[in-house]
């Protein structure tokens, strides 16, 4: 597991900003960072469920992009694991997936998702969906 700055530590302006990206896949990984890291948020990247799970412990992220097939556990089942955590449950998860098959989104939301995003994801339709997903959640974080 690695941040999005090359191992440098996270700074105080990056805390209201820390998106946690579960993916396996490291060019969707790197395509992800890239994308939100233009848009000034810093990314904690994670490989596998149990990395993805202590990161989201650790860091506290306002935000979590969850590969659904990921090599160790279920990323739907993570989801729920981490929605049954009381101090992790505020946390909006988007699912990320490249099952986009009829039932998909309805199953991604059913498994605590707040939303949902078919891969190949856009630049676009990553950046709106985490701006309109940390609208409420950005500023109850800065305390305001």
């Amino acid at each position: 597991m690695k941040d999005g700055h090359n191992g440098d530590r996270v700074h105080t302006d990056e805390m209201a900003t820390k998106v946690v990206c579960i993916e396996d896949n490291p060019q969707n990984s790197r395509l992800i960072r890239k994308m939100l890291g233009s848009a000034g948020y810093h990314v904690i990247e994670a490989s596998d469920g149990a990395s993805g799970h202590e990161a989201v412990l650790r860091e506290r992220p306002v935000l979590i992009l969850m590969d659904v097939n990921l090599p160790d556990v279920d990323g739907l089942e993570l989801t729920q694991r981490i929605k049954a955590n009381p101090e992790l449950q505020h946390i909006p998860v988007v699912a990320l997936t490249a099952n986009a098959m009829y039932g998909d989104r309805e199953r991604c939301l059913a498994a605590g998702c707040n939303d949902y995003l078919p891969k190949p994801v856009t630049k676009s339709m990553l950046l709106s969906t985490v701006a309109s997903l940390l609208g409420d959640a950005a500023s109850t974080a800065a305390g305001s």
